[in-house]
């Protein structure tokens, strides 16, 4: 066989068939393990620690919207039927975002169907005041999943005075796409509720289930308790104002359970505008008596509420805030972001924290998307279908909707994953990306953990392209890359195990096969690449060996010969032979032969070559005559009847007899034929009787009758 080789070409990394980062960072915390380095183009592996299976969701993101960056945002207009909308929130309910929203001026509870992405712009539906359930001048409200029920229900606050303030639970079932949710208020029962604003509700460790919200015109805290069923008609204690000045106006309240513990936030508009935060430690109903401890001490305290910093001023985020109105907290890449909306200036502020306890950091973003007296900002979502990072503000300055946006980058080959564990995927530009993992999304006990990655670009890498041999060569594939520490080829098949360790190695492969090489780099880039062998298996299948009757035909060519792609097909001696440049002719030798198949591969001038051979003998021991033919017909093939005999040496005679006995034809030259005619007539269809007489080459004497039917 002739060699068939490719030249050899630099390739850059773009042109790797796979490569993977081999360095994983753990740290006990973390939710999951991912490379602190890769290639672009590189598979990355990540996997979940043992801590984050069993979660209710899971949320994947790769090349995420990061509530690092700044929001940007679009107001929507004015079409939705607010009529000065006092709260907002979303949730995703079964792949379809809906938002819901409580009108203060006109009573009303509004749901918005956005469908599969935040993007759409709503449907609207008005519930009106169902059946004058909704409380009177509804002020914020709240969405849950009772996890154990699988049952939605929303909490709704009302009321600008002690005696029209109210708590309303509205019940959605299974979900919340139902046409006629029901309604049940709770009233004032206990006389403790004055223009409640703001609400929240969670399930602690202990599974009851209790709720906050705090009184704009007394500064009260006061706790719902539910008991096991978040169904329950709440008991109500009444904290007061915890440490005396803690609540001034209250606007707001959000929860949120951070290592373990609890915290509320609260904004406030009296005095000097500041956001407070409520620690309850490890349950969401601490010791009644120490929420009312005078000292504040916070050395003393554990399981009571406190402000921090210590000295109120700084609460004040450097005047970034004036009238906060709503509040809202999410977790992002191990830290806890609040966003809180101005209804004096129209802007939104982000808070952003470490920890809850650690240094808080705060953000002016102005006005965004059209804000206009903001009165709340709903729970910040990621979205399925492009993970950007969505946000809507209700504004009663103009009743209309603005939504907030935070966007994702588009270097991933997956933006996005919702199981457990992600798939392999790759970036396809250099840069630090950041991976986000989310589980229990929108819960007060999602947890969040990120990690940066960094995505080089690729090392000059010069390496065999794919290439191909002859069946039964040699070939040394090799990857030359000056910045690397070392080189690893797999120890396979066929692969001289002297190279293991090199640059290259020499490969005998019978079959094609792709040989893998890991390339290790000081930078921490560890990338595995190949080189793929094709071996050409160029096949010469002349067929078997064959006896034909003399005058006979036979196709040669075997069904092993190599068909698919472009090949050369040449067969000597090109005597007695239909075509000598078909994989399959066919042959009519006089005598013995033998047939020659050459088999020349094309892509290449030195292409690989196979050949066989078939030996066709000629069997004179018998006379060949058709037993019909058609004198009228065209084709002189079926238009005369005679020997077809090529090895006749000598023939004593040929004849045709008619039913009658009559000799019609006659002849002792084996090449003539009868042509149906007697005296120069037509002869009739019919059947004829014919005999013949002779000697092979081989001097073998033959003598045969038979009938033959003539056909008009």
């Amino acid at each position: 066989m002739k060699k068939y080789l490719l030249l050899i070409v630099v390739l850059l990394c773009s042109q790797l068939n796979k490569t993977y980062a081999q360095k994983l960072r753990i740290s006990p915390d973390s939710l999951f393990y991912a490379p602190d380095t890769v290639c672009i183009n590189q598979p990355v592996t990540v996997l979940p620690d043992t801590a984050a299976f069993n979660a209710l969701s899971y949320y994947w993101g790769f090349c995420s919207g990061y509530l690092m960056n700044a929001p940007t945002g679009r107001n929507m207009g004015d079409s939705f039927g607010f009529h000065i909308p006092a709260n907002i929130d979303i949730v995703n309910d079964s792949g379809i975002y809906y938002g819901f929203v409580v009108n203060a001026r006109t009573n009303e509870f509004l749901r918005l169907n956005f469908g599969t992405d935040l993007t759409n712009k709503p449907t609207v539906t008005n519930f009106g005041n169902l059946e004058k359930g909704l409380p009177i001048n509804p002020t914020s409200l709240f969405i849950l999943k009772d996890t154990f029920s699988r049952e939605w229900h929303i909490f709704v606050t009302g009321g600008f005075e002690a005696a029209t303030s109210s708590i309303a639970r509205i019940d959605f079932g299974m979900h919340l796409s139902n046409p006629k949710p029901n309604i049940a208020n709770f009233g004032d029962h206990f006389g403790v509720l004055n223009y409640p604003k703001g609400i929240f509700v969670a399930q602690d460790a202990n599974n009851q289930w209790f709720g906050y919200v705090v009184n704009h015109n007394t500064n009260n805290l006061i706790r719902l308790d539910f008991s096991y069923n978040v169904s329950n008609t709440p008991k109500v204690f009444d904290y007061g104002n915890p440490k005396g000045s803690l609540l001034q106006s209250p606007t707001d309240i959000a929860g949120i359970l951070d290592n373990g513990k609890w915290y509320l936030f609260i904004t406030n508009t009296g005095v000097s505008s500041f956001v407070s935060r409520i620690d309850l430690d490890t349950t969401l109903a601490p010791d009644y008596s120490y929420l009312n401890d005078p000292s504040g001490s916070s050395e003393k305290i554990r399981s009571d509420p406190s402000i921090l910093p210590a000295d109120p001023s700084p609460t004040t985020f450097n005047f970034r805030i004036d009238q906060p109105s709503s509040i809202v907290l999410t977790r992002d890449c191990g830290a806890i972001y609040a966003y809180v909306t101005d209804s004096t200036t129209s802007q939104l502020i982000s808070i952003q924290m470490a920890s809850v306890t650690g240094t808080y950091t705060a953000i002016d973003y102005n006005t965004v998307g059209g804000m206009r007296f903001p009165s709340c900002i709903s729970s910040i979502l990621r979205n399925k279908t492009n993970d950007d990072l969505y946000g809507f503000i209700v504004n009663p300055g103009d009743s209309t909707l603005t939504r907030i946006n935070i966007e994702q980058c588009h270097h991933s080959t997956i933006p996005s994953f919702t199981e457990s564990k992600p798939p392999v995927y790759s970036y396809d530009s250099p840069g630090v990306y950041n991976i986000y993992f989310v589980i229990n999304q929108g819960t007060p006990t999602m947890r969040v953990d990120c990690k940066e990655i960094t995505v080089l670009k690729y090392p000059p890498i010069a390496m065999n392209q794919d290439t191909t041999i002859c069946q039964g060569d040699t070939i040394r594939v090799y990857a030359v890359s000056t910045l690397a520490d070392s080189f690893r080829w797999q120890n396979g098949y066929n692969i001289d195990t002297t190279y293991l360790y090199r640059d290259s190695a020499k490969v005998f492969p019978d079959y094609s096969h792709t040989y893998n090489i890991t390339i290790y780099y000081p930078f921490g880039c560890i990338i595995d690449t190949a080189v793929r062998v094709h071996v050409s298996k160029v096949m010469a299948d002349a067929g078997p060996d064959r006896y034909i009757r003399d005058g006979a035909t036979s196709i040669i060519g075997g069904p092993f010969t190599t068909l698919a792609g472009l090949y050369k097909y040449h067969w000597e001696p090109f005597q007695f032979m239909s075509d000598s440049t078909v994989p399959n002719p066919y042959v009519f030798p006089p005598h013995d032969m033998t047939y020659h198949l050459t088999v020349t591969e094309l892509n290449d001038t030195f292409g690989c070559v196979a050949k066989d051979t078939v030996v066709v003998r000629v069997d004179c021991g018998d006379f060949a005559v058709p037993n019909a033919f058609a004198p009228a017909s065209p084709y002189t093939a079926v238009s005369t009847f005679g020997i077809l005999n090529k090895a006749l040496v000598k023939l004593n005679y040929f004849r045709v007899y008619n039913r009658w006995g009559t000799l019609v034809f006659e002849t002792t030259n084996p090449t003539l034929g009868w042509d149906g005619t007697y005296a120069d007539k037509p002869c009739e269809q019919g059947v004829y009787v014919w005999e013949a007489d002779g000697f092979c080459i081989t001097g073998k004497r033959i003598k045969k009758h038979g009938n033959v039917t003539l056909l008009r």
